[in-house]
C-alpha cells in the first residue's frame, strides 16, 4: 500500500478513536455507494452524522476541508441517502469533516468540523 494510504488509513482510525471518546457511537466505515465512499458513518442524540476524513502532511497547499469540493459533497450526499433508505434511518443527518494534519513536532492534531455542509450545498 502507498504511503499516502497508509497516512490515510490511520488518520480515519484516529477520527474513530476521537469519535469513540467523545460518545458517539460508529455504525459503518467505509460505505461504498456507486463510485462514493463514506468515511464515517455514526449516530449521537438521535442524529446520523456522516463524518468526511481529510488528512493532509502539510498545509501548505490548502488545508484538509478545503478539498471538500461541490463534486464530492454531492457524491457523499448521494451515498448518505442510500444509506438512510438501505438501512430504513429516519433520523436527522449532519455531516461533519475531521481534518487531520501534523504539527511542528509531527504530531496529528484532528480538527472536527461539525455541520461541515448541508445536503443542499451539493446542487
Amino acid at each position: 500500500m502507498a504511503d499516502h494510504n497508509d497516512f490515510g488509513k490511520k488518520a480515519e482510525d484516529l477520527a474513530a478513536g476521537f469519535l469513540l471518546k467523545k460518545g458517539y457511537k460508529i455504525l459503518v466505515r467505509n460505505f461504498r455507494f456507486q463510485k462514493a465512499e463514506i468515511d464515517i458513518i455514526a449516530e449521537k442524540d438521535d442524529l446520523i452524522i456522516i463524518v468526511e476524513v481529510k488528512a493532509r502532511s502539510t498545509d501548505a497547499f490548502m488545508l484538509p476541508q478545503e478539498a471538500v469540493t461541490k463534486s464530492k459533497i454531492k457524491s457523499i450526499v448521494a451515498a448518505a441517502n442510500h444509506y438512510l433508505e438501505e438501512f430504513n434511518k429516519n433520523s436527522e443527518v449532519r455531516f461533519d469533516i475531521i481534518s487531520v494534519l501534523p504539527d511542528e513536532k509531527k504530531n496529528l492534531v484532528i480538527d472536527h468540523i461539525t455541520d461541515a455542509f448541508e445536503a443542499f450545498d451539493a446542487g
